[in-house]
């Protein structure tokens, strides 16, 4: 290595001034390039790296604070909800059917109980209601009874047909389901 730059040193004495002052100016920017690349040019593309972490932690967060806010007001409403079924009235949910049906002016054509998942906390009762021959305001104002009702009741599907004999009627289905505390 000393050899070398020994070659270097007697080659740049060799020269005439003016060509040392060139190779001078060449080489001083040839270092200033890599320093700029090697050290400068790393360097702000490290900042750059960081600030678009810090954009995405910020976006991040955002998104977290949000879904906290939403898991929040749902977790109130859930507990709004059990503390109604634990102290709202019980009942069989279909005699509770059939008189709210016999308020709107309704003939239920059939009541089918379904199979519920088991929980815990309480106890799920589902019922498939089937409406024939029926207008569109009955089955408003029968939904709407039971929707308002005391008992905590929750329709849960609803099919409406136009009966093709008769338009001006339905044949509606849906599903009703009431819950109790274990």
């Amino acid at each position: 290595m000393k050899e070398l730059l020994g070659r270097l040193r007697a080659a740049f004495d060799d020269l005439s001034i003016r060509e040392r002052i060139l190779v001078s100016i060449v080489a001083s920017l040839f270092v200033l390039l890599v320093i700029y690349v090697g050290v400068i040019q790393t360097a702000m593309d490290m900042r750059s790296d960081a600030e678009q972490r810090v954009n995405l932690a910020k976006q991040q967060l955002a998104v977290m604070s949000r879904l906290r806010r939403e898991y929040e007001d749902v977790n109130g409403r859930l507990s709004s909800v059990e503390a109604r079924i634990k102290t709202g009235p019980q009942g069989n949910l279909r005699t509770t059917l059939e008189s709210l049906a016999q308020a709107s002016s309704v003939k239920v054509e059939s009541m089918e109980p379904q199979a519920t998942p088991s929980n815990e906390n309480f106890r799920e009762t589902k019922v498939e209601v089937g409406l024939k021959d029926v207008t569109l305001a009955q089955t408003v104002s029968y939904l709407h009874q039971i929707e308002a009702a005391d008992q905590i009741l929750s329709v849960k599907s609803l099919r409406m047909r136009v009966r093709k004999d008769k338009p001006e009627y339905l044949d509606v289905t849906f599903t009703v389901s009431s819950f109790e505390p274990i």
